[in-house]
């Protein structure tokens, strides 16, 4: 039975993530807090905090960390396992390899972004859109003017209670090539987070991402 630790436990995504630890069966919640507190024993730690409580979590941890926290730098050389990501869909890890592949074999074809998300979203654009189209180019406003080659536009739209849809486009002469991830419920991202926790226990220190929990 693996004992998990959970951080930020009484945010949306900690409850989340707390109910899918107590739902599984070769999973025990060993103990949970808010967004500061003290880290106790566990086999790995789920932390869905605040940049001051991941630092804390980090510092005390003396067992691999699944964080989704964001808004601070990461430690590229962490004190412990770390698997670190903004978005733990699943879905939308296998979605930005497409994206790399696609964008590899149809290198001259321009590349548009259309993110949605809820009304009460602050950022914009949204974290995972930046992730799909890392290093395809540099990224602007999709809404301002021409695009210069090589440019990748992102739209973000805000709206209602949309969980979040990601919808990459690469256009080129007489077509275009659509690649797209809609999420309809937040509790993907507490069973991604599970998931990454159950690999990473046993790997050795260092920074991993949710594309290494599934292609590694």
């Amino acid at each position: 039975m693996l004992r998990v630790g959970v951080s930020g436990a009484t945010g949306r995504m900690g409850r989340l993530v707390c109910a899918e630890i107590e739902a599984a069966d070769d999973l025990r919640l060993s103990w949970a807090i808010g967004r500061r507190g003290l880290v106790d024993e566990a086999d790995v730690i789920i932390d869905f905090s605040t940049p001051e409580g991941f630092a804390q979590v980090l510092a005390g941890a003396r067992c691999p960390v699944v964080s989704g926290t964001t808004g601070m730098a990461v430690p590229t050389d962490p004190p412990v396992a770390l698997v670190h990501a903004a978005n733990f869909s699943l879905g939308v890890a296998v979605l930005a390899r497409l994206v790399a592949d696609a964008h590899a074999a149809l290198p001259t074809y321009d590349v548009e972004v259309v993110e949605l998300h809820h009304n009460q979203k602050r950022d914009a654009p949204s974290g995972t859109a930046l992730r799909l189209v890392e290093g395809l180019g540099s990224v602007r406003n999709g809404h301002d003017g021409l695009r210069a080659r090589g440019e990748v536009a992102i739209h973000s739209v805000r709206g209602g209670d949309i969980v979040g849809e990601h919808t990459v486009y690469l256009c080129g002469p007489g077509e275009r090539l659509q690649l797209g991830h809609v999420a309809t419920h937040r509790g993907l991202f507490a069973s991604g987070a599970v998931t990454a926790a159950r690999w990473i226990v046993g790997k050795p220190r260092g920074l991993y991402t949710i594309e290494d929990v599934l292609y590694r």
